[in-house]
């Protein structure tokens, strides 16, 4: 998945970096935090994909919600799972992707309930391959120059057991013509009586 810049400079390009992630929450550690260092200036996201409840979790309801920041618009938490060993021990959550700083929270339950994603970052390519795009270039006009120096194509010639089948019956040919006798006046038709 490619990650839009937000610079406009046409000379960057970006390409995708996604790393595996995931965290633990249990009634002694409730709540987890991701978030990426401010001097990471590309844009971040995390992918959630699932959410599962541990070997050791009870059959009870362990509900997990993202927690809104402190410094946001949104006031109240979102539930975005409720897993029961006995019901639901874990689920899929394609098309769940988060950005940092993202705070997940147990509400209810002793868990452990397992998170796992991506965490996806757009990484300048300009700063750090420049030189391999350039070498990439020059690699691809040498290679048309050889293509353009190639000799022209050689006729192909017939497989070998066409030619060798054709010769055999060329030479049976021969052989049965010589082996019959020649009748003298060949080719002309004999006269009619009357």
């Amino acid at each position: 998945m490619a990650l839009e810049s937000s610079n406009n400079d046409s000379c960057r390009s970006e390409k995708p970096i996604s790393l595996v992630w995931g965290c633990e929450l249990t009634r002694e550690t409730p709540t987890y935090t991701f978030e990426v260092p401010e001097e990471w200036s590309y844009e971040q996201q995390l992918a959630l994909r699932t959410i599962c409840l541990g070997e050791k979790a009870k059959d009870e309801f362990n509900v997990v919600e993202v927690v809104p920041q402190k410094d946001s618009k949104e006031s109240a938490p979102v539930c975005i799972a409720n897993l029961k060993l006995s019901v639901l021990p874990m689920i899929a959550t394609p098309g769940l992707d988060l950005t940092p700083p993202v705070t997940f929270r147990l509400k209810s339950g002793s868990g452990p309930v397992y998170l796992a994603g991506q965490h996806m970052t757009a990484v300048s390519a300009w700063n750090e391959s420049e030189e391999e795009e350039e070498e990439e270039s020059l690699e691809d006009e040498d290679m048309e120059e050889s293509s353009k120096e190639e000799s022209p194509v050689k006729p192909i010639k017939a497989p070998a057991s066409k030619r060798s089948s054709a010769s055999k019956k060329e030479t049976e040919l021969a052989a049965q013509e010589q082996s019959q006798p020649k009748a003298a006046g060949r080719g002309r038709k004999p006269a009619a009586k009357k």
